[in-house]
């Protein structure tokens, strides 16, 4: 028998947006460990019409490809911000700050990362959005 993993992003990850007291603007579903990734992880977030992830976070050793599903956002990639339409890919090369904001309508995004650190190279950044 092959050897494969099946699940649903939306039912089958427990929502960290809740565990972390974003709910309900944001689900976060990382699905690296439920998958049994080894080498890549691959992340589901829903983000509420307007709502702008409250910080940013860079890493020193994984690349990040983000996927726009649906809805439209704006990314931060350290002091530049971009508009992204649905299936537009973003690849963020390492030691590049980067963070989300849904437009009017509400965003889905995939992000997919690649070496697995288990997070041990990440670098958050409470205020990398200026206040509005």
């Amino acid at each position: 028998m092959a050897d494969y993993t099946v699940l649903n992003l939306a039912s089958d990850v427990e929502d960290m947006g809740e565990r972390f007291g974003y709910a309900p603007h944001m689900e976060a579903r990382f699905a690296r460990n439920a998958l049994g990734l080894e080498k890549s992880g691959i992340s589901y977030f829903k983000l509420a019409p307007g709502f702008r992830v409250p910080f940013g976070h860079q890493h020193s050793e994984q690349e990040e490809v983000y996927l726009l599903l649906s809805g439209s956002a704006r990314v931060k990639l350290d002091d530049e911000v971009l508009d992204l339409k649905p299936m537009d890919a973003v690849r963020i090369p390492t030691t590049v700050k980067r963070s989300f904001e849904a437009g009017p309508e509400g965003a889905e995004i995939l992000a997919f990362g690649a070496p697995d650190t288990d997070n041990k190279d990440i670098e958050m950044d409470q205020e990398f959005w200026p206040e509005r």
